[in-house]
Formats: C-alpha cells, structure tokens, sequence
C-alpha cells in the first residue's frame, strides 16, 4: 500500500507541476512513441521464465530541448519456462528522459505500477525501468532493466532492448 501512495504522490506532484506552467504542444515538442522490445529474465524470474517480448507506447513532452517528461505503457509477455504458465506485466508509469543533443545518447527512467496478469494471488507492485538508448527524430533505441516489486516478495525483473518510432503531433 506504501508503494501505491509513492505512485499516487508522484504523478500529483507532476500533474500540479505542469498545471502550473503554461504548456503549447506542438509536433516539435510532443509526441507519441510505439515499439517493440524482447528480453531475458533475469534474477528469480529466470527460474520460471526463459524470455520476454512486449509493446511498449509513451506519450512525451518536451519540457526543454534536452528533458521530455511523460506517461508510458505497453504489455511485456514473460514465456513460461520447463511447462510453466506464461504471465504478463502491464506497466503504467511517468517517465522521465535527459537527451545529451538533438541526436545521440539518452538517459531515462520509468516510474509507476507494474500489473500482473495471469499470476494467482499477485496483482503487481512498484516498477521501475531505467535505461539508456540513441535517438533521432524518428526513432529511439534503448537498453533496458525493468524491475517490478510486487506483493509476496516476488520480483519481477528483465534486461533488454526496445526501439520506439515517434509520431508527431
């Protein structure tokens, strides 16, 4: 429960943050991201899954021409390892991106809710996602780590590689 009030806290704090600052989006500062990205397991979710493939969607604004803050989702599969069940993580998070030029390297984090589904006893927990990636106007390609607290001690975690196309508007 601590965990969901942190989530809460945060995305008020942003969403009164940026009611207090004029905001003009135009297709040169805002922009909805879609792409794909796979990766492995790792830590105790390799023990029960052995691969991960999933969608990954973001709204972003440009706050400056080097930090874009936003909202992001998506469906990430795990596969089920030695006849188990395959499960599923559905993130709902804010996000914050640092980009170093217009084109190049950039930093970024996610920050939210981790839904599972298909688990028993578990709705999710806490997920956060950093990662580190190349960019140009069209599109993002990243590294990833995804980790998801969630209830019963289990933690969901996976490290990977994800690209986004971005769709001005």
């Amino acid at each position: 429960m601590k965990k969901i009030f942190l989530v809460f806290s945060l995305f008020t704090a942003s969403f009164a943050f940026s009611q207090s600052q004029k905001v003009n989006i135009t297709p040169d500062n805002s922009w909805f991201k879609a792409g794909l990205k796979a990766g492995l397991p790792m830590g105790d979710t390799a023990d029960f899954s052995s691969f991960t493939v999933g969608a990954d969607v973001r709204g972003q604004y440009l706050v400056t021409p080097h930090f874009g803050i936003g909202v992001a989702s998506g469906y990430n599969h795990f596969f089920g390892k030695d006849g188990g069940e395959d499960f599923g993580l559905i993130p709902l998070a804010g996000f914050a991106r640092y980009y170093f030029q217009t084109e190049g390297v950039f930093v970024g984090a996610d920050l939210g809710y981790g839904f599972l589904t298909n688990v028993d006893n578990n709705s999710g927990g806490m997920y956060v996602s950093p990662q580190i990636g190349y960019h140009n106007k069209k599109w993002n390609i990243y590294g990833f780590y995804q980790h998801s607290f969630t209830e019963n001690d289990i933690d969901i975690q996976a490290i990977g590689i994800g690209a986004t196309y971005n769709i001005m508007f």
